[in-house]
């Protein structure tokens, strides 16, 4: 379960910049759950998202995470934490364009010594259906197709959670349609996923929606 609690991050604090990004937020988000965060720019919501994702501290508040305690793990027992645990889809893929596919996918694995990389890393491709792909360079890819690998990515170490930062703002409709669809089935296998998403046709096709404004939660419909 991810267990926010009174969270709340500032940039730049006690500087003449200081900027309140998430301003008192608690939220639960229970194993095998579908959300959407959806919110202005600037709202907070990635801000949220990378807070989940053990990616970014927060300055005050608790955030237990499957009952660990966050804020009490050192931050290379967090990252390999992270590796294990969060699987993340960063905005506009953030695949290193000279690599191939099976190169991209395979990073996640480095950190942790897995073992089996290649093999992993061609599983994660064949799910999300390019493993013919798989020694194409990203830069080659057409948009849906460097989705899928990034995707794959952040699934080839089987985390138990997805988080997606606007997954498919950069792609027309068709392929972000096939793109929530791949989704929905990894949260019918039991995932738990989040999107970040500024569409409300895609938050629609969640199973509960957070709305945020100005660092806080406004709204949420089930």
């Amino acid at each position: 379960m991810i267990d926010l609690r009174n969270i709340t991050k500032v940039y730049n604090p006690k500087k003449h910049n200081e900027f309140t990004a998430l301003d008192d937020v608690t939220l639960k988000i229970s194993d095998g759950e579908f959300c959407a965060v959806i919110g202005k720019s600037g709202s907070g919501k990635s801000t949220l998202l990378h807070i989940i994702a053990l990616l970014d501290k927060f300055t005050f508040g608790d955030y237990f995470l499957n009952g660990k305690d966050v804020a009490k793990t050192p931050e290379g027992a967090a990252a390999k934490y992270r590796a294990k645990n969060i699987g993340f889809v960063k905005q506009d893929f953030a695949l290193i364009e000279d690599y191939t596919a099976l190169d991209n996918v395979m990073l996640p694995l480095y950190p942790i010594k897995a073992k089996d990389k290649k093999k992993k890393a061609l599983a994660a491709l064949k799910k999300m259906g390019i493993e013919r792909l798989s020694e194409k360079e990203t830069r080659k890819l057409s948009g849906g197709e460097k989705q899928r690998v990034a995707i794959a990515r952040a699934i080839v170490n089987e985390p138990s959670i997805i988080l997606a930062d606007e997954p498919t703002g950069s792609l027309d409709s068709k392929t972000a349609a096939e793109i929530m669809s791949v989704f929905k089935q990894l949260n019918a296998e039991g995932k738990t996923v989040v999107i970040v998403t500024h569409d409300q046709g895609i938050a629609q096709q969640c199973g509960r929606i957070i709305e945020i404004a100005d660092g806080k939660i406004i709204r949420e419909q089930n």
